[in-house]
């Protein structure tokens, strides 16, 4: 029941993973009225221990971006007394042997994530071309390997912003803070006139150069992951002809311990779309112990079932052993009765029965559970040898089932605690004329106490399929909770990122 996407840069690359569409920053671009929560159908909440968390896997990306920046050729000249004027030229400019000792993130209600990247120590390789014509018309050039060792402080802040109710980061505020660059020459490591005389010439651009690019670079990470994500979040909300709009719904809450931002969770289906004007979102529902939160509104998930309904999904065939263990819950006089009455000594595998919703259902959340209403036909027919099917029971019944959901071992479990049948139209051929009313009695507990479950179980499944066919199951979900409430739900969870997945999918992205 939760679902998200991936990263930018650092820890908002990773949060954009866990937030799909993330939070974006207050900007004439979007308008969200004066009351923004009243068409919020979804909302993620993600505290400072996840952020944390995730910072971890600032490095890979950190040092990705090192490794990508485009290091331009450096020239430059100067005059100097007797020895003329003095050219000089840094090409083939490589970064090798890139560590970081730490990384640090901070959520600033400034609405923006202040990451700092201590001490990056990287060796610059390339080659050293320079030249001088003396004061007396003497010329020499000459070309040399060089290495730069550099230790660098690396500062973040990037900032959200909101273009056509999408996310847009700007990390352009980026600065380096140089502690250590030494120029070696020809791998020499003794200082001498040469190499101080460049150092004093090129310093100075050097570093002017390495921020420019460095800072380049990891703000075109953070756009093309960001649009990758987007993409991804899209894929993850849409199946077939059924999508959930997460375009943001309002301003993102930005706190020292949490950033939360505001989808609006509309169910589009062929061109048709849900609204939601009243939502009973406050950000005083959700807590800050746990890592993530997901919250989804009554309006959200009764528009997906709706949808589902008019995509002609909400319909089972069970046949062979499923049948039977249906039919035979129980050894009893009225249960074999029942059975050769319907069946009328035909094989289970030569038989199947079809159950689907006749009407949309009615999804209601309370603190009980979720409480699902609906019009439900089941119809059994019999297979003969060499004959057309034949309809041997065909039933009606108004089902009201109360469902609590669990996500245990990337399954979601959907376990019915509450039921109430009432048949409305009953047809059976082996008796037409209803003369045993205990045949009715039997095949309405074998509703509620198998056929419920049994149903709830293959919705559990199928939605379990579709959610890891979204590569939910890549995630390491810890202690899911699923809390129902009037009117709303809450998923909120621990987790635990795969060291794995932010390298790879930023790798896909370029």
């Amino acid at each position: 029941m939760c679902w998200a996407g991936r990263m930018m840069l650092g820890t908002f690359s990773i949060l954009l993973v866990l937030v799909p569409a993330a939070a974006a920053a207050a900007a004439a671009a979007c308008d969200f009225g004066p009351f923004p929560y009243r068409a919020t159908g979804i909302v993620c909440r993600m505290t400072k221990p996840a952020a944390l968390l995730l910072n971890k896997e600032t490095a890979q990306v950190i040092q990705a971006a090192f490794r990508n920046a485009k290091f331009p050729n450096i020239t430059g000249e100067r005059s100097m007394r007797l020895l003329g004027r003095v050219a000089y030229g840094l090409t083939n400019i490589q970064v090798n042997d890139l560590s970081i000792e730490r990384s640090e993130v901070e959520l600033k209600e400034d609405n923006a994530i202040h990451i700092a990247i201590k001490n990056v120590t990287a060796l610059f390789k390339g080659t050293l071309t320079y030249g001088y014509a003396g004061a007396w018309f003497l010329q020499l050039f000459h070309s040399v390997d060089f290495e730069i060792e550099s230790s660098i402080d690396l500062q973040l802040s990037i900032r959200l912003t909101c273009q056509k109710d999408q996310v847009v980061p700007d990390a352009s505020d980026c600065y380096l803070t140089f502690h250590k660059l030494t120029l070696h020459l020809q791998g020499d490591k003794q200082p001498g006139w040469l190499k101080q005389l460049f150092t004093d010439f090129i310093s100075f651009t050097l570093k002017l150069v390495l921020k420019r690019e460095v800072c380049k670079e990891i703000n075109a990470v953070s756009q093309t992951l960001t649009n990758f994500i987007l993409d991804l979040a899209a894929d993850f909300v849409r199946d077939k002809d059924i999508i959930v709009d997460i375009s943001l719904a309002s301003d993102p809450v930005i706190r020292a311990s949490y950033i939360e931002s505001h989808h609006k969770g509309l169910v589009l289906y062929r061109n048709s779309s849900s609204v939601l004007s009243d939502s009973v979102f406050s950000p005083s529902l959700l807590t800050e112990s746990r890592m993530l939160y997901f919250w989804f509104s009554e309006h959200s998930l009764s528009s997906l079932a709706s949808a589902a309904f008019s995509d002609g999904r909400l319909v089972l065939n069970l046949t062979g052993e499923t049948l039977q263990d249906l039919f035979e819950m129980e050894d009893t006089e009225v249960q074999r009765k029942a059975v050769q009455m319907v069946f009328q000594g035909t094989s289970y595998n030569d038989s199947v029965a079809k159950v689907w919703s006749l009407s949309q259902p009615q999804i209601s959340l309370q603190p009980e559970g979720t409480v699902v209403r609906a019009l439900v036909a089941v119809e059994v027919s019999i297979l003969p040898a060499g004959e057309e099917p034949q309809v041997a029971l065909y039933m009606e019944k108004e089902i009201t089932v109360t469902i609590q959901a669990t996500y245990v071992e990337k399954k979601l479990i959907l376990q019915p605690v509450d039921s109430r049948v009432e048949i409305k139209v009953f047809k059976c051929t082996a008796d037409p004329s209803r003369k045993d009313p205990s045949i009715q009695s039997f095949l309405q507990d074998m509703i509620l106490v198998a056929g419920i479950p049994e149903v709830t179980s293959s919705i559990a499944s199928a939605l379990t399929s579709l959610m890891n066919s979204k590569r939910l199951d890549l995630f390491d979900i810890i202690d899911p909770e699923i809390i129902t409430r009037k009117g709303y739900v809450i998923v909120q969870l621990d987790f635990g990122f795969p060291s794995h997945l932010l390298l790879n999918f930023f790798e896909k992205s370029l």
